[in-house]
């Protein structure tokens, strides 16, 4: 499959880290790049259920491609999130749902470091964000 631009960026700047430290120095990092959700976005339908921390997501559509902004609360899974969405933004539909969260962490050398919290806590958002991109039926 082909990676965004922003995917193989991420693969890039973790593949230069030799350890786990450098790896958390630089997931922080990305946690800062992510668009800040103003107050009125940061609500109870954009929330996503089944993270231990707050995350909020919310996704735009753009010639039938995804965009995908989050916010949280917690510095590790706002560079969780960042990295996830460099794998998902600019995605379609389908393509969305192709998207494998476990094999992703493991090629960016980060599965090790996922508590089963957080592991569930991303699938909440990865499974939230199929939902939004699912075709309403009428």
């Amino acid at each position: 499959m082909n990676l965004p631009a922003s995917a193989r960026e991420a693969l890039d700047a973790f593949a230069q880290c030799p350890g786990w430290e450098q790896r958390a120095r630089l997931l922080m990092q990305w946690g800062e790049r992510l668009a800040p959700l103003t107050d009125t976005e940061r609500n109870k339908d954009n929330r996503v259920h089944g993270c231990e921390s707050q995350v909020w997501l919310v996704a735009e559509q753009c010639d039938c491609l995804w965009q995908f902004r989050a916010a949280s609360d917690a510095r590790l899974l706002r560079g969780l999130l960042a990295v996830l969405l460099a794998r998902v933004n600019g995605l379609s539909s389908a393509q969305l749902a192709e998207v494998e969260l476990a094999d992703w962490f493991a090629q960016l050398g980060l599965s090790r470091q996922l508590s089963p919290s957080r592991s569930n806590g991303l699938h909440a958002v990865l499974q939230r964000m199929r939902e939004l991109t699912r075709p309403i039926s009428t």
